[in-house]
């Protein structure tokens, strides 16, 4: 009742509602654009596309295209060339003087930004785009699903068609941020994931129920430990460490007030999904370099990158989670900062003189807490791997962690703390009984 109660309430705002329906409508649209192929393209050549992305690293970056990538669609690169533009334009601003000062200069510098990260997905999309067209005509020839000769004149034209695809997904996902409910860049990602769950979970079903060894009970053995997962990735994003700061003073208004204890909440994992994002969109920078080719072809270096089963992608991976964990933190959580504002408001830290000695403070706090954060994020990320080792099929096995199953924990606590926001604003009753939703107050977020 009481979630029939909640919807009713959700309905009842108008301005809420205008934004889901906002959403809906944008995500049925990309939907659709997944299915549409591109122009010259027999959809009865793609079988041998759809065994390519099967398994392995092809078939995570399937999965975030929403399937559109195995189908030739005009949406085939999805939003990942975005993400690396961005990854590439936020360390440009770690190392260069003049992305500092962009960063700095409010909302004008970030509207600059934001232009000069377009413009380096477009480049990057020119790039990607003849990769995954010789892609395509390479697997088809190669499985004689028939004959695809693609010329000089429709590889450019079908790139300028991938290139403004992907565009327009970046688009939907503004108007879903400005107009919608959620990140929509985020969202994105999440429905192309969503997508795929139904028929990995169906696939694993048929499989463990045609076992007549046992497979029913691995099925619900496999379903605890996923549950087990969801709740440990839920309680990693959610984390926070509370660090007293005793105000003396606090003049709101015509009031004081004296002698009141607030908390700085720092998370334990203070900057999200990001570095999982991070870290993937680099993984895929092989198969880039490769031109998307056949796993036979390529090098042994680009193979073992390419392996999400094998040893030296995973450490890797690993190891760049945990190095991503650190640098977003740094840019996120500022402590000279917070150790500022904190001074302005006249408050302090118990046992610790105001200013640089309360910065180092906050900074020798949040790096103890987000090692361990960090290497639990890396070890929820390669975690499809050994569910795959143990016989899960690895449709299945990307659910049991990595980038899809915290990027759906992530985007989901964002949309659902939006919408007990715009409840509560009415007063109405939140989304939740007791206690208060949290997701990710820090970071950009996609």
């Amino acid at each position: 009742m009481r979630l029939v109660d909640t919807i009713k309430n959700i309905w009842k705002i108008e301005d809420l509602r205008q934004r889901l329906v906002i959403t809906f409508l944008l995500v049925l649209v990309y939907r659709v654009g997944c299915y549409v192929v591109l122009p010259g393209i027999d959809p009865n050549q793609l079988a041998a596309m759809k065994d390519f992305t099967s398994g392995g690293l092809m078939q995570l970056l399937d999965m975030f295209s929403g399937g559109a990538f195995s189908q030739a669609s005009i949406f085939a690169l999805g939003i990942m060339p975005y993400i690396t533009a961005s990854i590439v334009i936020q360390l440009l601003g770690m190392v260069m003087p003049y992305f500092q000062k962009l960063q700095r200069e409010g909302e004008s510098g970030h509207m600059k930004i934001n232009q000069y990260t377009r413009y380096l997905t477009v480049l990057i999309l020119i790039l990607q785009a003849p990769a995954y067209l010789y892609n395509l005509e390479y697997q088809v020839n190669s499985a004689h699903a028939g004959t695809m000769v693609l010329d000089a004149w429709s590889k450019t034209y079908m790139t300028i068609i991938l290139a403004a695809g992907s565009m327009f997904i970046m688009w939907l996902g503004e108007r879903i941020t400005d107009k919608g409910v959620g990140n929509g860049i985020s969202f994105i990602i999440l429905i192309g994931i969503i997508a795929r769950f139904p028929g990995a979970i169906s696939e694993e079903f048929v499989g463990r129920i045609s076992d007549a060894q046992g497979g029913l009970v691995m099925l619900v053995v496999e379903l605890i430990v996923l549950f087990a997962v969801i709740a440990g990735a839920v309680l990693l994003v959610q984390g926070t460490r509370k660090v007293p700061v005793q105000y003396a003073k606090r003049i709101i208004g015509n009031k004081q007030y004296g002698g009141a204890r607030q908390y700085i909440p720092l998370k334990v994992n203070a900057a999200g999904v990001m570095p999982i994002i991070f870290a993937q969109a680099i993984m895929f920078i092989p198969l880039t370099l490769a031109g998307f080719g056949s796993q036979g072809q390529a090098s042994s270096f680009v193979q073992a990158l390419t392996n999400m089963q094998g040893f030296w992608y995973n450490l890797i991976y690993f190891l760049m989670i945990v190095a991503f964990t650190y640098f977003y933190t740094a840019i996120t959580v500022r402590p000279t900062q917070m150790a500022d504002d904190m001074k302005r408001n006249n408050g302090f830290i118990p046992g610790v003189k105001p200013g640089k000695k309360t910065a180092d403070y906050l900074d020798s706090i949040m790096s103890r807490i987000t090692l361990p954060g960090s290497i639990f994020l890396g070890i929820v990320a390669i975690m499809p791997a050994f569910a795959s080792i143990c016989g899960v099929k690895h449709s299945f096995a990307q659910f049991f962690g990595g980038t899809s199953l915290l990027i759906m924990v992530g985007v989901v606590l964002d949309t659902l703390q939006q919408i007990e926001s715009h409840l509560l604003m009415h007063h109405y009753d939140g989304l939740m009984k007791s206690g208060k939703l949290k997701g990710r107050t820090t970071g950009q977020g996609y």
